[in-house]
């Protein structure tokens, strides 16, 4: 399985300002393994610690921060003599001891030559739990599942993404029912990389609903286990909304649908606790698609999506056959799934600024707007080859965009005021 962090990892290592990296994402998304792998493909050696399973290194950093002392102890620990030019040190689930997220600070001033990366499942819960935290003195890389080309690219359908690549969309759009049939088996799979290393060895959809299940069986003892005791209830309210909350014709949040009278008070801190486990993502709606996105961000309207489309699927108890044959009744959760699968792979560029955009006083609304460099890029997406853009067209007229996206099972077009990308291409938006 090949992730494409692995070249960000590269660069990383090869810098010559380079700091301590934390690596983010929800529990289950391969950090371990992407370390891991860096490791052994571009290190002499390796020297990995758990603090979550490895109890002699939680003291490690109660005393002091001395880190030649910490460097004998990870040596006697390891077996290993470290050398800083060619050993990576890898601290796994750092989180379990908030000293050692404090020590990076050290490791960076006092012996910038180590190359050390470090994550944890609930790290973005750990940062905020008034930590001492070494601001300025470490990097960040955030991993998210894999994405649909990483996908192919597993199941052995590289010369896919090859032809994706080219940008030879005669040549794509002969090979458009293969693509189709891969994107469905990815809805269904989604990118978290156990079910996806299971579905490469047998193609079996039974075994990777198996496998969903499993994950959010954790996420949710994730909750009783981690979150403080209080909002553990609302969390799981939260939670089992998401699937309701996407399948509406207009996506926004809606406290009521959790609960009769719901106020957005009662819910802030739960939302705040999943997207610091990186579980959910929140899209905040745009007052105005101008540059900078942030300075016209509204708050109190947003989409919430869940970290894969593929447990998006599994928590709606979806069936394979509905997703790969088709079925009259599904059309409206389609919708939710497309929506979800688009913002994923968006989510997955290291730049993308995504927001939404609707119209105050009208129903129009633009799935997503993506800030790329000096332009704001609108998308609409559309679950089959549906080629209305109503809304789409309402923005262009209101704003005139140098660039409008709409993207759905359609076949790649350029015209006069939008392109239609196919939902199996939108990772080449920045290409187009």
């Amino acid at each position: 399985m090949r992730r494409t962090k692995l070249a960000e990892l590269i660069s990383w290592k090869n810098s010559n300002s380079r700091k301590p990296l934390i690596i983010r994402g929800a529990r289950q998304v391969g950090k371990t393994w992407l370390m891991k792998e860096f490791g052994n493909t571009q290190y002499a050696q390796t020297v990995y610690v758990n603090f979550e399973k490895n109890k002699r290194l939680k003291t490690l950093f109660t005393d002091d921060f001395d880190i030649k002392r910490v460097i004998i102890a990870l040596q006697a620990e390891s077996g290993l003599t470290i050398h800083p030019e060619n050993t990576l040190l890898i601290f796994d689930e750092i989180q379990a001891v908030p000293e050692a997220i404090t020590a990076l600070k050290y490791f960076y001033e006092d012996m910038p030559e180590y190359h050390i990366v470090a994550a944890g499942s609930l790290l973005g819960v750990a940062l905020h739990a008034h930590i001492s935290f070494p601001v300025g003195k470490v990097a960040f890389m955030d991993l998210v599942p894999l994405t649909f080309l990483e996908f192919l690219d597993a199941i052995g359908e590289n010369a896919l993404v090859e032809m994706l690549h080219s940008a030879d969309w005669k040549l794509i759009t002969a090979y458009k029912s293969k693509y189709i049939e891969r994107l469905r088996q990815y809805y269904y799979v989604g990118g978290m990389p156990e079910a996806v290393l299971k579905f490469s060895e047998n193609n079996n959809f039974t075994e990777v609903r198996i496998i969903q299940k499993q994950i959010l069986e954790a996420y949710e003892q994730d909750f009783s286990k981690h979150a403080p005791l209080e909002i553990v209830p609302r969390i799981r309210m939260i939670w089992n909304s998401i699937p309701a909350q996407l399948a509406k014709e207009h996506r926004k949040f809606i406290y009521g649908i959790i609960k009769e009278g719901s106020r957005a008070k009662d819910y802030e801190l739960a939302i705040s606790w999943l997207i610091d486990c990186g579980q959910i993502s929140k899209v905040c709606r745009a007052n105005k698609p101008v540059i900078p996105l942030k300075a016209y961000e509204d708050r109190s309207a947003f989409k919430l999506f869940l970290v894969d489309v593929g447990l998006l699927v599994a928590m709606g108890n979806i069936e394979a056959q509905t997703l790969l044959e088709g079925n009259a009744i599904f059309t409206e959760f389609k919708g939710a799934l497309t929506e979800q699968y688009v913002f994923q792979q968006l989510n997955s560029a290291k730049d993308s600024v995504i927001y939404y955009w609707s119209a105050p006083r009208s129903t129009a609304e633009i799935d997503f707007i993506v800030q790329y460099n000096s332009l704001v890029v609108p998308i609409e997406v559309k679950a089959e080859e549906n080629l209305q853009a109503k809304s789409l067209k309402v923005y262009v007229e209101k704003f005139n965009p140098k660039m409008a996206v709409r993207t759905s099972m359609s076949d790649f077009r350029k015209q006069d005021w939008l392109t239609n990308l196919p939902l199996y291409a939108i990772s080449e938006l920045k290409n187009v």
